[in-house]
């Protein structure tokens, strides 16, 4: 009948375990999605990440440098380290579009993100990112799941793991899949790995509808639905207590009882039509080439408006890996995103949502200075200094982080390493990367996994 399972077990789960929150432990456990007291008091409850896979060039939009001007169509003078040394050259390639200085903070984005200029004093950039791995699955992995090898749980995953969710009629774990294509790696960018699958990632179509089989057929609504739900739902009680532990057939019903639920809140949260038409405008509603973008950046505000925990808003295969083409590629990419994510940070700081809310901005990589494939110039990878930013959730608003160097290639001042970088998100949820952990085939395993991290207090409010 499309979904299964009766809310009973989850409800007296729920009335046992929620007046007294607990904290994730290691495995043996009974796994649920209830809200989990964290260690440290928190300053964020949940995050969107707009992931914008391929790389967005961080020398064309958000850190300018003028030695490239001065150098246009020479050798570089300094090594560079290149993904693709056969269509590699040594000549700079300035920015084509102009900067300007924003807000307050004096913060500088391209002629190509007016947007992001009008939330510029929101924003902690961070332009000294890195990774040190040139290739896109990797450093996915990398900022994703805490190293660079696929298999590893995702960052929504780990926070959920550790927090549980405060909705208990929508996954704690939703992704906004673009029209367009799956990103590079696919499915791995919000498996559960190897911890169990209930903290894996739901999948939201781009289109109507948005979830499959949510409504079961009109002739077994009622009545009838129910009195199937409570004969699963008893079947599924009996084989759990014949497989006690089993963390998969656990998953597995609490998913089954969780689409029960969501049979009318996933439809409401996900139906903008009624949303005024000045909220629509914001996010670019209002115009073709913002319209697909901006509805998934306003239900990502609508889930998290509702309690969900985590919201991976994701770009298309390569959407941002422009190495050729640049000068038309890149500001298609920019229009189709700038305008919408700007008018979700303002929404939700007039909702009163963006100091609990953690909204990150950028992909796996940034750009080289040099031309790539001189008859129709781009830009070869770099993760040795991008950028990406932050903003609400506790991270220091209008504050700019790191430095690169003269040509904006390698990092000079203030490394962010991506373990760094989950270490500090992390403690803004109140959680400790040391003791956020998960035993697995008799390893203690976590996020940061045993890497140098540092929790960067210089980015915190």
């Amino acid at each position: 009948m499309g979904i299964g399972g009766v809310a009973l077990t989850w409800l007296l789960q729920r009335e046992g375990l929620r007046a007294k929150p607990v904290k994730p432990e290691l495995a043996g456990q009974s796994h649920s999605l209830l809200p989990k007291r964290p260690p440290n008091e928190p300053r964020a409850k949940a995050m969107i990440s707009l992931f914008m896979q391929g790389g967005p060039s961080q020398i064309d939009l958000c850190d300018p440098k003028p030695m490239l001007d001065e150098w246009a169509g020479r050798d570089i003078p300094v090594k560079l380290k290149y993904d693709d040394a056969a269509g590699a050259s040594a000549q700079v390639l300035p920015s084509s579009w102009k900067f300007n200085r924003h807000g307050q903070s004096g913060m500088d984005f391209s002629e190509l993100l007016p947007g992001f200029g009008e939330i510029a004093d929101e924003l902690c950039l961070i332009r000294s990112m890195h990774t040190g791995v040139n290739n896109h699955g990797q450093s996915i992995h990398a900022l994703n799941s805490g190293r660079t090898v696929s298999g590893r749980p995702s960052l929504g995953s780990w926070l959920t793991y550790g927090l549980g969710t405060e909705s208990q009629n929508l996954p704690a774990y939703l992704v906004l899949r673009d029209p367009a294509s799956l990103p590079v790696e696919g499915t791995w960018n919000w498996s559960a790995g190897w911890l169990p699958s209930l903290y894996q990632g739901t999948v939201v179509r781009a289109r109507e509808p948005r979830i499959l089989n949510l409504e079961a057929p009109a002739n077994l609504r009622g009545g009838g639905q129910r009195n199937y739900l409570d004969f699963l739902g008893s079947l599924n009680r009996k084989h759990s207590k014949m497989h006690p532990g089993e963390l998969d057939l656990e998953a597995r019903i609490a998913s089954f009882e969780l689409a029960a639920r969501m049979q009318t809140s996933a439809s409401d949260a996900m139906d903008i039509s009624g949303e005024n038409a000045a909220t629509k405008k914001l996010y670019g509603i209002d115009e073709d080439a913002t319209k697909e973008y901006g509805t998934r950046c306003l239900i990502a505000r609508r889930l998290v408006e509702r309690g969900v925990r985590f919201v991976h808003v994701l770009t298309g295969n390569q959407f941002w890996d422009h190495h050729h083409g640049i000068k038309g590629s890149l500001p298609k990419a920019c229009k189709k995103t700038d305008r919408p994510i700007a008018g979700l940070v303002k929404d939700l700081k007039r909702l009163g949502l963006l100091d609990s809310t953690v909204v990150h901005w950028g992909g796996e990589m940034g750009r080289l200075p040099v031309v790539q494939n001189t008859r129709n110039a781009g830009r070869d990878h770099n993760t040795y200094g991008f950028s990406m930013w932050l903003a609400g959730g506790g991270f220091k608003a209008g504050h700019i982080h790191g430095e690169t160097d003269e040509w904006g290639h390698r990092c000079v001042r203030d490394k962010v390493n991506h373990y760094d970088y989950h270490a500090t998100l992390l403690q803004l949820f109140g959680l400790d990367h040391d003791h956020l952990k998960y035993k697995r085939g008799g390893r203690v395993q976590s996020l940061i996994d045993g890497q140098p991290a540092r929790v960067l207090e210089e980015l915190l409010a």
